[in-house]
């Protein structure tokens, strides 16, 4: 039989911070945490029991903000249910979004200017924060047993660089980024996996050549294998999903 979706009910809390807007819910995760839209900002709220941690993701974004284009924390707070994190909107819409949906190869050259672009800008000496392999490991379920491989380049990760977190402009280009909430030092190579392995759910198969292409580097099979394994082992995949 097929099963009924149900729309969760609005926390009072995100409802006091919408001010006259009424919020939209536009993102859920399995674990039970929600994210609204009340006209031009975005009501992140995480109940407890999820296990994630909406701190990290506010300094990372107070941190981040002087160099890349990234949401502006407006608010935040806790009570005894729940985090909650108010950003504003980003000027344009998230890369599986319209129109960008329909304009695959258009957004996957955004993707791979945009985190190219972050790559290049956010200072790795000024970084306080950590995403390298010996900082996920005990996350990751088979982390003993992967060979990690020699670091290619390093840089400051987005830290979940999937499709729907790359925002673009009306004229296509890259306008920022979102949901920084492990951003942080590692090999380029963590990032670049799990972006153009994103491509295909998102956009349907055959974007990753072009997708390298833009970013100006070539395929490396092995750190691809490597930190996909990495991120999968953490059971990142298929955690959230657009309403």
């Amino acid at each position: 039989m097929p099963t009924t979706m149900t729309t969760p009910s609005i926390p009072l809390v995100v409802r006091r911070l919408s001010g006259d807007h009424e919020p939209q819910l536009v993102w859920t995760n399995e674990r039970g945490g929600l994210t609204f839209q009340a006209g031009n900002r975005f009501v992140k709220w995480n109940p407890c029991t999820t296990g994630l941690d909406l701190e990290l993701e506010r300094l990372r974004l107070e941190w981040a903000i002087r160099w890349h284009p990234v949401p502006k924390v407006l608010d935040w707070g806790a009570d005894d249910e729940a985090q909650w994190l108010v950003t504003a909107a980003l000027p344009g819409e998230g890369a599986v979004m319209e129109p960008w949906r329909i304009r695959p190869l258009d957004a996957v050259r955004a993707i791979a200017r945009g985190l190219r672009m972050l790559h290049d800008t956010l200072p790795v000496a000024d970084c306080p924060f950590d995403w390298s392999v010996e900082a996920r490991r005990s996350r990751c379920i088979h982390g003993e047993r992967l060979l990690v491989p020699s670091i290619d380049r390093l840089v400051v990760c987005h830290g979940d660089a999937c499709s729907p977190n790359t925002i673009i402009a009306s004229d296509g280009s890259p306008a920022g980024h979102v949901d920084l909430g492990s951003l942080g030092v590692a090999d380029r190579w963590a990032d670049l996996a799990v972006a153009s392995w994103s491509l295909e759910y998102n956009f349907g198969p055959g974007w990753e050549g072009e997708f390298f292409k833009v970013y100006g580097i070539e395929r490396d099979e092995e750190r691809i294998s490597f930190y996909r394994l990495l991120w999968d082992s953490e059971g990142m995949i298929g955690l959230a999903s657009y309403i």
